[in-house]
């Protein structure tokens, strides 16, 4: 009897945990769809790479060409696909090293030159996931005005 006690203890305490737990949701091919939307609205010339993140040069650089490890300086301004706002530094940019961010900026920032500038539109999985983060909901696209200041 106190064993079928303690199992069912167990139980009730594995299904109220479970309960709290969201479902995992596969973004990947709204994150796509909505990518692909914004580059035809927008008129843009933007290359896909192979793990999504979609990016568009708008002037290459001349400087210096960051690794995946490489420290930066980076102007920016963050908006979701509809425009607003989410985040943005100033002018004079923040300084980074690409292996502290998001997978998106590990991957996107080093396709430009320092002095070069573009967008970054990345989907979830290579951003802050499926899971809402510091007001940003999950499975968002974010996007973002880069300007490579510096490679340090």
């Amino acid at each position: 009897m106190k064993h079928l006690l303690s199992a069912v203890l167990v139980l009730l305490l594995f299904v109220s945990c479970s309960k709290d737990e969201q479902p995992i949701i596969d973004y990947v091919a709204q994150n796509e769809k909505d990518i692909s939307e914004f580059v035809a609205n927008n008129k843009l010339t933007a290359q896909r790479s192979d793990s999504g993140l979609y990016y568009v040069i708008n002037d290459p650089g001349t400087g210096a060409q960051p690794t995946a490890v490489s420290k930066v300086t980076v102007a920016y301004k963050g908006t979701f696909i509809n425009g607003q706002v989410f985040d943005q530094s100033t002018n004079a940019g923040i300084t980074i090293g690409l292996n502290q961010v998001i997978q998106g900026w590990t991957e996107g920032i080093p396709y430009f030159k320092a002095g070069g500038s573009g967008l970054l539109l990345i989907p979830a999985h290579l951003g802050y996931g499926n899971r809402d983060y510091m007001g940003i909901p999950g499975g968002s696209v974010l996007v973002f005005e880069i300007s490579l200041i510096s490679v340090n």
